[in-house]
């Protein structure tokens, strides 16, 4: 038996109908090994950043079963993703079944940019070695951002607020969304007037008009309108010239990230989610690339696609220059692998995202776009501008028109188009009526802040992470806290305020674009084989590890400046402060312990958590049913605070103490009467987390079984698991993800 071990579940079964039962093939189900949650376990740094990994949570049935297989196998295939992180998860697989003394086939690699049948096949016949290099660079990116991460989020911790996090690519991120919207704040608007008027031409046909130039003065304003008003007007220039619109490169990971975004409003996540499925089901090529390049064959594809279907003069081949410097020649641009399927998809999501990769890959080899563009001026007439006194010139007014006079590859990317403006027939000279002439009062605006692809394309600018990073930069600061997304705009939160300040105003050297960028750099130059792996990181962490410690010293912020002078403590009438609580930014009383007076950011009085007359029953209480003294360590008492939800009671050392009081009615209702099927003591109930809903056993922290939907009561035939609410669609369905009756509509269609 030939074992064949992919990543996910899908990609194996699309493979393994081209196979024809010549191989088994399994999925790993992503990663199967990850570093402890322990960053002293984790990575040995004095042996030289050797991490020490564990069978990831969850994964040891998979790695049981392949295991498994790998006894009764002759030849052991890795086809995990043609990437770093690909490469790292064959090599972690090689790792686990090498120590495994039964398994005695050889185990190998292999790499297909596209699952096609002929790509499968021909991968097969090119079996290699795992990529120590190409492993290293991933290990090397790992260990970083595990020592990075933890190093950083440790000080916020002490220094700013419990349960905050910093990161080598996410706190950058941050970084630039807060420099955009330090200078929307510093921001001045200015008055402007916007000047436009309605001609008429000799042939009695209506034009509009706006001048060249933005006036700032009123009175200027005021004298133009006045003397235009009262003066005949002339047509000074038409100008006529064709111009051509190239098509655009194929998608990369990044440009396909911000078209999805802007055209179908995807997520950047979103967007790789849904190409992962196109990439599984065979319909594209590998979706992680920063190359524009298209192989040979594909190119003849295309171009012979568009002469069937377009025409001769609609193709033209082209080739584009890779913009990242990093980027592997060798892999192809993200393009449909069997040109000729115009729609293909299991999904509408599917269905949209599948249409623009098609309609770039095939624009891309297209004949240019030919467009006639007009521009018509006027100004009154040389005679009466004689008379025009101001020390500024009379300002042209002037319209642009364009028409479309060979579409090219806007025939394909018709939303790239736009629309034709055609211009009446007009000459140089033709007198022209004013039939009304006018000004609009505006302000100039901030610069706009970041949208995720615009953001992504900041990255990608500045050299800041890989295709394969924007999705998780975006989701972190988002998870974070740190940004709030409203429609498609990203606005920092007074958390992601603070902490971006701490990090530029004690670790710039470390966020800097220059320093983020070169880090990549080495890594890049790690998977190449041209930098070592320890000396890399050595040269990095000896620095920073001491930074960190030096910064140990600094007092923690309580103080983010002071309160309007409006704003008086409800309690003492003393001065306030700003401080950040978990809500954001808050107004407390300068004298803070000694009074707990506080505000809203906007002044409304705070309500502050009052004593109940009740110990801690946790931390409060000693053995003996005795109050505690209150220290450090014990002694809370019960108070009544107001959250996200409403009111509660919890401990008065919160959140040293986590300790919460629940009203057994509120108990009661949230309790389902389904048996915790993981430790049988304890009963399925309903919870709230920031993701909304959930169910978890009533026996947490002890047992930590949770699923996302009402538990039915009823058990999976297939897995064991419990069954939980559906959709309308399907109204029951397995809690476990992994199971196929988590989505019976699919397993009833299989069937």
């Amino acid at each position: 038996m030939k074992l064949l071990i992919v990543e996910s579940p899908s990609k194996a079964k699309t493979i393994e109908k081209y196979l024809d039962g010549k191989y088994t093939v399994r999925a790993s189900v992503g990663h199967v090994r990850d570093l402890p949650k322990s960053n002293k376990k984790a990575i040995d740094i004095p042996a030289g950043f050797v991490p020490h990994y564990e069978i990831s949570k969850g994964k040891e049935k998979v790695v049981d079963e392949l295991r498994a297989l790998g006894h009764k196998a002759t030849e052991i295939l890795l086809a995990t993703d043609p990437d770093r992180e690909g490469e790292a998860i064959s090599w972690h697989l090689e790792q686990i079944l090498e120590e495994d003394k039964k398994i005695k086939a050889p185990i190998k690699r292999v790499t297909f940019h596209e699952i096609t049948k002929d790509a499968v096949e021909e991968a097969l016949k090119k079996p290699r070695d795992i990529d120590d290099k190409l492993v290293k660079a991933q290990e090397a990116r790992r260990v970083l951002d595990r020592l990075v991460g933890y190093d950083l989020s440790g000080l916020i911790w002490k220094k700013v607020r419990y349960g905050l996090s910093a990161g080598r690519v996410q706190s950058p991120a941050l970084r630039i969304i807060m420099e955009r919207e330090r200078e929307i704040r510093a921001f001045i608007p200015e008055k402007y007037w916007v000047l436009e008027g309605m001609f008429q031409t000799p042939k009695k046909v209506d034009i509009k008009l706006i001048a060249n130039e933005e006036p700032r003065d009123k009175d200027f304003v005021d004298e133009v309108i006045s003397f235009g008003k009262s003066n005949p007007w002339e047509v000074v220039e038409v100008k006529t010239g064709e111009q051509k619109r190239s098509p655009r490169a194929p998608f990369t990971t990044s440009t396909l990230q911000q078209v999805a975004s802007t055209r179908l409003g995807f997520s950047p996540s979103r967007t790789m989610q849904v190409a992962q499925k196109l990439y599984e089901a065979g319909h594209i090529t590998y979706m992680r690339t920063d190359s524009t390049n298209l192989s040979a064959v594909a190119v003849g594809q295309i171009l012979a696609l568009v002469q069937k279907k377009y025409g001769k003069e609609y193709a033209e081949a082209h080739t584009y220059k890779t913009k990242s410097k990093n980027a592997q020649e060798a892999h192809e641009a993200i393009r449909p692998t069997h040109i000729e399927s115009l729609s293909v998809g299991s999904t509408d999501e599917q269905k949209k995202l599948y249409k623009l990769i098609w309609e770039r890959a095939i624009s891309s080899q297209m004949t240019d776009a030919k467009l006639m563009k007009t521009k018509i001026s006027a100004l009154p007439t040389k005679t009466s501008l004689s008379n025009w006194k101001h020390k500024n010139e009379y300002p042209a007014f002037s319209t642009n028109g364009s028409r479309m006079l060979f579409p090219g590859w806007l025939l394909v990317d018709s939303d790239a188009r736009g629309e034709d403006v055609e211009l009446p027939e007009i000459n140089e000279g033709d007198a022209l009526k004013v039939l009304e002439l006018g000004s609009l009062e505006k302000e100039t605006q901030p610069p706009s802040r970041y949208s995720e692809a615009g953001l992504v394309k900041e990255l990608e600018a500045r050299g800041i992470g890989r295709p394969s990073t924007y999705a998780s930069i975006m989701r972190t600061i988002e998870d974070r806290g740190y940004v709030t997304k409203e429609g498609r705009t990203l606005f920092p939160t007074d958390t992601g305020d603070v902490v971006s300040t701490f990090l530029e105003a004690n670790f710039m050297d470390y966020i800097s674009d220059t320093f983020t960028a070169e880090m990549e750099d080495k890594l890049d130059d790690i998977a190449e084989g041209n930098r070592e792996y320890v000396k890399t990181l050595k040269d990095f962490y000896g620095p920073f590890s001491k930074d960190v410690k030096e910064k140990d010293k600094l007092d923690k912020i309580t103080n983010l400046g002071d309160a309007p002078a409006e704003f008086k403590c409800p309690v003492c009438d003393k001065d306030m402060i700003v401080k950040l609580g978990r809500n954001g930014k808050f107004l407390s009383c300068s004298t803070y312990p000694e009074c707990t007076g506080a505000r809203t950011f906007d002044g409304k009085v705070m309500e502050g958590p009052k004593e109940i007359g009740e110990m801690c029953p946790l931390c409060g209480i000693d053995k003996d049913g005795k109050p505690k003294e209150p220290t450090k360590s014990g002694g809370g008492k019960l108070v009544l605070r107001e959250g996200k939800f409403g009111m509660f009671i919890s401990c008065s050392r919160y959140p040293k103490c986590k300790f919460i009081k629940e009203d057994e009615e509120e108990r009661k209702k949230k309790m389902t009467g389904v048996e915790c099927p993981t430790c049988k003591k304890g009963e399925m109930m309903e919870r709230r987390g920031r993701f909304g809903i959930f169910y978890s056993c009533s026996n947490y922290p002890d047992c930590k079984n949770a699923i996302k939907a009402k538990p039915t009561g009823n058990i999976c035939t297939m897995c064991g698991s419990l069954m939980m609410d559906g959709t309308k669609t399907i109204p029951e369905r397995c809690s476990n993800t992994k199971c196929p009756n988590h989505r019976p509509d699919k397993l009833n269609k299989m069937q």
